[in-house]
């Protein structure tokens, strides 16, 4: 993996800047924060703005891991019970929340989903009991099977960002990729077809809806998504697994929300392949409290390993943000230039 580890000054740093904002800002939703995020990521230490450039540049491995910020463990609370109950101002962990999207600032726009978490920017990603057996990232009984995030979408986020604030059981964040895997050039060529049903995950399903609030326009829109995405998960549009770069293509599957019809023997034949190359390749990481990790979402799979949540404010808890290179492929989904919300 690509590393980068803050030094005792370049932490004394980050933290002055965080304490200043904190005082500005209530929550890293504001808009005002949101807009202006990018321009005070470049008061971060140089050591990591130069560090996340390489990464976003040269493209070094599918993993980039952030290390050396230290979180009060009693500061931030016990882990809640459900997300809904942890948006908005008074977070307990601001702090490790506006310094985890000023990072993400320097790769990208960060984005969100109105079919997730209530269209929130940052996630929350912790076990909730209801979910136990689920194939969320709110599951704990059920492996979260490696995958591209939102592979199913033609708007995917280009990095997905994880910081971690406990893991107290050591739980890994597994991943892999193409990287020292050989395909057959026939395979290759196969799965740069579109030839690949791929189903929505659940997390994007109305199911999950917690919250109607806002106004009547958001609503309409809020419908359009749940019912465009509900379409694909009836009749799931075939897709292409490999596209990009011919030497080192990028990667776009989510193999447990994929079939391939019975019609295609040979495009069944080509993703088996692919599916036991990234298994064989895959390997996990336990983040630490206070790491922040990327994932290059073009170029790594990720997942979680199955662990026994106890749901008493102790358990594993992340939060996450997805983050675009590119807002304007999603323009004609977002209401207005500058609004982060995908529709």
């Amino acid at each position: 993996m690509f590393r980068i580890d803050l030094s005792a000054s370049d932490v004394a740093e980050a933290d002055a800047l965080v304490a200043s904002l904190a005082s500005r800002y209530g929550t890293v939703e504001d808009p005002a924060f949101v807009r202006e995020a990018t321009v005070i990521a470049h008061e971060l230490p140089r050591a990591l703005r130069a560090g996340l450039l390489e990464f976003r540049l040269t493209e070094p491995h599918p993993l980039c891991v952030i290390g050396g910020y230290k979180i009060d463990d009693d500061a931030i609370g016990p882990t809640p019970a459900h997300w809904k109950d942890c948006g908005g101002a008074g977070r307990p962990t601001l702090a490790e929340d506006l310094f985890f999207y000023l990072c993400a600032s320097l790769l990208g726009d960060p984005i969100a989903w109105s079919t997730q978490q209530d269209g929130r920017l940052l996630h929350d990603v912790f076990p909730i009991k209801e979910h136990q057996y689920e194939q969320l990232g709110s599951g704990s009984e059920e492996l979260l099977t490696w995958h591209i995030e939102d592979a199913f979408h033609p708007m995917r986020t280009d990095y997905v960002g994880l910081m971690c604030l406990r893991n107290p059981d050591g739980v890994n964040t597994t991943y892999g990729s193409l990287d020292g895997v050989s395909l057959p050039d026939d395979v290759v060529e196969v799965l740069r077809q579109e030839r690949f049903p791929i189903r929505p995950d659940r997390s994007h399903l109305a199911a999950n809806r917690q919250n109607d609030d806002g106004d009547e326009q958001l609503r309409r829109l809020r419908d359009r998504s749940y019912e465009w995405i509900s379409g694909l998960d009836v009749n799931p549009e075939p897709i292409a697994v490999l596209f990009g770069p011919q030497e080192d293509p990028y990667l776009r599957l989510d193999p447990y929300f994929m079939e391939v019809p019975a019609s295609d023997p040979e495009a069944a034949a080509a993703l088996d392949t692919i599916v036991k190359a990234i298994d064989a390749a895959i390997t996990g990481y336990a983040l630490k409290p206070g790491e922040v990790l990327f994932l290059d979402n073009y170029r790594g799979t990720h997942g979680r390993e199955p662990f026994t949540a106890r749901f008493d404010g102790t358990d594993r808890w992340l939060t996450r943000l997805n983050i675009a290179r590119d807002l304007r492929k999603s323009r004609a989904h977002r209401r207005t230039a500058d609004d982060r919300t995908i529709y």
